[in-house]
């Protein structure tokens, strides 16, 4: 008893030193959000996460007061700093793509203004969670050919991320540790099939390979990349094909996106920086012209825009254009 309440002053002090103006309107919001997403912790941790939040929420606050096109909010990592939110592996070691001269040909348009390919059928998943796992590039893989193989056969069939994680080390993947999503179409092309989701189910974290042929569900017949930094390129895929595969480098204000337009002008625009890969599903405008990305993203419908974003289009903002690949499907 006279330990736990040694730790407990200590955390008081330690809160009090640490954040003196917290208010009581602060705390409370913090209590909101704690019942809203289920946390707990013990007391110390309690005063440490109130700390980060109270952070997290000021920057929020700040921003969403000045003149920007995209809004931030609370999220189910607003208790978290950015550098534990990168070594939560959340985000996966940048590397560099594979081709940096693609094998897509465009065409010379015109193209539609607007393109958003949840609209034209049933051709994407639901939003999925990848959890404390660096695998997004798992997910931005199976997004594209689930979309990819029903455009082809009218079928919408969720793939397996989990069979990428344990099965594809051997084409320079590294499970949670991250990997690129044109190396992993390469497997599943020499792999012989990527199967269902339901049949070799996410667990988000690394395991041993058990790939059955037998259950193969999805086929790629060849890896289409996209020339790196030709967002017209990508413009073009997104318009007469299928969603595309891109990475970019997320940085601290990404991750209390809520809505709007995402732009940075601290995120770097190289192919040695980019860090998370999502899926291109779409392309618009603002009514001001501001050309923006319709994007899925990986952690769950509680973030942003239900699960999704928009990026601003044809100024390779945060290296998107960098290193874009799809597949074609094998049916």
């Amino acid at each position: 008893m006279a330990l736990s309440l040694a730790w407990f002053i200590i955390a008081v002090l330690g809160f009090v030193n640490l954040t003196p103006l917290i208010s009581l309107e602060e705390e409370y919001q913090f209590k909101q959000w704690i019942s809203q997403y289920s946390k707990v912790y013990d007391t110390e941790e309690y005063y440490h996460r109130l700390h980060i939040f109270t952070e997290n929420k000021r920057i929020i606050d700040h921003h969403n007061a000045g003149n920007h096109s995209f809004t931030m909010g609370l999220n189910q990592f607003s208790d978290v700093t950015f550098e534990e939110f990168r070594k939560s592996l959340l985000l996966r070691v940048p590397q560099n793509c594979s081709a940096t001269k693609g094998n897509h040909v465009s065409k010379t348009g015109p193209y539609p203004e607007f393109v958003d390919w949840r609209m034209k059928g049933n051709f994407v998943t639901p939003v999925k969670n990848q959890g404390h796992c660096g695998s997004c590039w798992t997910f931005s893989t199976t997004g594209c050919l689930e979309s990819v193989n029903a455009i082809a056969t009218g079928k919408l069939i969720p793939l397996s991320e989990q069979q990428l994680i344990d099965c594809s080390k051997d084409f320079n993947n590294y499970g949670c540790l991250g990997g690129l999503p044109s190396q992993a179409f390469e497997y599943i092309k020499y792999n012989n099939g990527l199967m269902m989701e339901v049949d070799y189910p996410y667990k988000g974290h690394d395991d041993t390979c058990h790939f059955e042929p037998t259950l193969a569900a999805a086929f790629v017949l060849d890896v289409v990349n996209i020339t790196s930094y030709d967002e017209k390129a990508m413009v073009d895929a997104v318009a007469r094909l299928n969603p595309v595969t891109f990475s970019f480098q997320v940085t601290a204000d990404f991750v209390h996106y809520k809505e709007g337009v995402y732009t940075s002008t601290q995120c770097k625009n190289t192919e040695d920086m980019v860090n998370h890969a999502v899926l291109a599903v779409g392309y618009s405008a603002e009514d001001n012209g501001m050309l923006y990305w319709i994007v899925k993203n990986s952690w769950g419908t509680a973030w942003g825009k239900d699960g999704y974003f928009l990026i601003e289009r044809g100024k390779n903002m945060c290296g998107l254009a960098a290193c874009s690949s799809y597949p074609l499907p094998s049916v």
